[in-house]
């Protein structure tokens, strides 16, 4: 029978099939039901770092892969990263090659100050714990910037930047133990941040160390939260969105509870150990190990018993996979590894059981 990585139901519609080429073209590893994830999409939402840029460097195929996929489809970005603002964000991207306005940008720090809307009277005064990219639109939207508690803040809106430092998170700290009913806002709680020289903390570990003080949890504006997909959807319009990003928590988790099918891509954060342990919430609909494969057919997987031994045989492409018991090992590599992941993923997945119940072949993960 044929299993999928996601239920029937998520399964994309609609697709460039690949028996549309000519018989000599067809790859020898696609069934003729195989579409690529662009096929259907009228709306493509990608994260941004570690999906197209890493630090000031562009991904490799990233831009030009977006480009391509620009056409005959809207394209919106979506960030966590609070400490920049969308204007300065489309002009990395419009210098890396992309074509880029401020609204094409969505931004944490503006589904922040949307839900902060919501919380507190217009024109109120609010404390901001960030940088530029969060006391911009803060202010934009009426509010009064505060860095004090002893202002008396009507909230608390928290978000990245290299610059925070302790007398900020005390700041934050002392407004929201003075007043227990005062809302705190947060861009985002991602525990890290990939930029040029590698991973680094992000605001997720900001906001636990204001949380270990004031013991209650902020209402989060960015992903893995839907307020900030909801904002992009707002924005751009869109009947059948695509999403990409490179990390299962945030990235993949927003995505599924805003409904959208989603990509995981090989190029930020998360990788093949972690995609073959992810639990049903934060499983992608493709896994992807750069963004050409966008506009490529998306190889199906076939699940088959061992008529010896009854064990399952899980295929994508020429890659292979055997399920037997526990143990889940390698039966063919075949010529792509990312085929081989797939077809571990899908193993694994579907088998129902937790990763660290089985003995899954470090080639399968390395």
């Amino acid at each position: 029978m044929t299993d999928h990585t996601l239920p029937a139901e998520q399964l994309p519609a609609g697709q460039r099939q690949a028996d549309q080429l000519p018989a000599d073209q067809r790859p020898a590893d696609r069934l003729p039901t195989d579409r690529s994830p662009l096929d259907g999409v009228d709306l493509l939402l990608a994260d941004l770092d570690g999906v197209v840029y890493k630090g000031d460097a562009a991904i490799p195929h990233a831009v030009e892969s977006i480009t391509e996929a620009s056409e005959g489809r809207r394209i919106g970005y979506l960030t966590n990263n609070a400490s920049r603002t969308a204007a300065s964000v489309a002009e990395h991207l419009a210098e890396l090659g992309l074509a880029v306005t401020a609204d094409d940008v969505v931004t944490s720090p503006q589904a922040a100050v949307r839900l902060l809307a919501n919380l507190v009277p217009a024109g109120s005064t609010v404390l901001v714990v960030g940088g530029e990219g969060l006391t911009s639109v803060t202010e934009e939207a009426g509010f009064v910037v505060t860095r004090s508690a002893l202002d008396h803040p009507a909230a608390v809106i928290q978000g990245f930047a290299p610059e925070v430092g302790w007398k900020d998170l005390a700041e934050a700290s002392f407004a929201l133990n003075d007043d227990a009913a005062r809302p705190w806002v947060a861009t985002n709680t991602d525990w890290t941040i990939p930029v040029a020289r590698g991973i680094a903390p992000g605001n997720g570990t900001l906001v636990g160390a204001v949380h270990n003080a004031v013991g209650r949890l902020p209402v989060v504006a960015g992903k893995p939260e839907v307020a900030i997909f909801e904002e992009a959807v707002r924005r751009f319009g869109g009947s059948t969105p695509l999403f990409i990003g490179d990390r299962l928590d945030t990235d993949i988790v927003g995505a599924n509870r805003a409904g959208m099918k989603s990509v995981l891509v090989l190029t930020g954060i998360d990788g093949p150990k972690q995609v073959l342990a992810a639990d049903k919430k934060s499983r992608p609909t493709y896994i992807l190990d750069d963004l050409r494969g966008l506009d490529e057919p998306y190889p199906t997987a076939i699940t088959s018993t061992d008529a010896a031994t009854g064990d399952r045989i899980v295929t994508v492409g020429s890659s292979a996979v055997r399920f037997a018991g526990t143990v889940v090992s390698v039966e063919n590599a075949g010529e792509r590894p990312i085929d081989l992941l797939r077809a571990a993923a899908s193993a694994i997945w579907e088998s129902g059981l937790p990763i660290y119940g089985l003995d899954v072949a470090p080639e399968l993960y390395s």
